[in-house]
């Protein structure tokens, strides 16, 4: 059987609806805790998402600054699509209510465990508009995207954590020191943690660690000013090829 799915959320901001507006329909605002780089052209009437050699184009269906926006990706021949719908209401005091609507069909029999992947995904990207809205407002982020071949996710998973010097029972709140062999020493707060991903935020960056459905990646929002956005990338996919090969 196939599956048409539609999953609300509703999130609250002290901050204003022309700040939750740029986060959230804006090329560098979605950059700085969506997937991938993205550039939005409210002229073309599109969305263009941008995920290693992976690249997508969304139709925009609503534009309506500070107000709606919404965009739907491109149905394929078997009749999948993914589309995401943002609501803003300002409220007094100059706080903000956003409502996010994700919906989408999903051919097949074997869509539960794509559907559950896909809900433990939405969940990542809205904690990570929250960590960003709350700690980054107002600072573009560079969009770092790297996975690591299909295979063996849960291995890989594991060998990734390890590589990181994490176990797998930190809590939202522990103080960590990331250890990715090659790379800098990275201190943070853990501010998510599941079985399946692992979220850390330092002074710069929101890093972002995971297990999905069909790979094992990373997919970090850099705040640091003069990031080389291709040579992070090589660095984290060599990490990544190194060890969960």
């Amino acid at each position: 059987m196939s599956h048409r799915f539609e999953e609300p959320a509703e999130l609250h901001f002290d901050l204003s609806a022309e700040t939750v507006w740029q986060a959230i329909a804006t090329g560098p605002g979605l950059s700085s805790w969506f997937m991938g780089a993205t550039e939005v052209d409210p002229r073309e009437g599109v969305v263009r998402t941008t995920m290693g050699n992976y690249a997508q184009e969304s139709t925009i269906g609503a534009y309506e600054p500070a107000r709606h926006f919404s965009f739907t990706g491109a149905e394929s021949p078997d009749g999948r699509f993914f589309a995401m719908e943002f609501l803003i209401e300002a409220r007094a005091a100059g706080s903000t209510v956003l409502r996010i609507v994700s919906s989408g069909f999903l051919p097949g029999d074997d869509w539960e465990d794509e559907f559950e992947a896909m809900l433990s995904g939405g969940r990542m990207y809205r904690h990570t508009l929250v960590e960003y809205l709350t700690h980054f407002a107002g600072r573009p982020g560079i969009a770092i995207t790297a996975s690591a071949p299909f295979g063996d996710l849960d291995r890989r998973w594991s060998a990734m954590k390890a590589d990181l010097g994490v176990i797998g029972t930190e809590s939202t709140g522990q103080a960590v020191t990331l250890t990715p062999s090659g790379l800098a020493p990275i201190p943070g707060t853990v501010d998510s943690a599941t079985w399946e991903t692992l979220g850390v935020r330092s002074a710069d960056a929101l890093y972002r660690f995971y297990r999905g459905h069909y790979a094992a990646g990373v997919g970090h929002h850099v705040f640091a000013s003069e990031v080389d956005a291709p040579d992070r990338t090589r660095a984290w996919q060599g990490w990544l090829d190194a060890v969960a090969p």
